[in-house]
């Protein structure tokens, strides 16, 4: 597993339960990751540790568009095996 540093006293200053920062701070990645189109949808709701229907319904929250295609279809597969 990759970890990603955060200097402590940003992480510190993040205003949400200590229990939840990390949490919040994947859903986050994940969600710009995905709308940047550097993540597909498979892997951007892994690393938001949601379900798929949890991912989706976050992703309409945020008014972010659905980009999926022949390859993500390929990678969801893959993951899912």
């Amino acid at each position: 597993m990759a970890t990603i540093e955060i200097d402590d006293e940003v992480y510190e200053a993040i205003q949400l339960p200590d229990g939840e920062r990390s949490a919040v701070l994947k859903r986050e990645l994940a969600v710009s990751l995905y709308a940047q189109d550097v993540l597909s949808l498979g892997k951007a709701r892994a690393l938001a540790g949601l379900s798929a229907q949890e991912f989706q319904e976050l992703l309409g929250e945020r008014e972010v568009p659905q980009h999926y295609d022949e390859t993500e279809l390929a990678e969801d597969i893959e993951y899912a095996q």
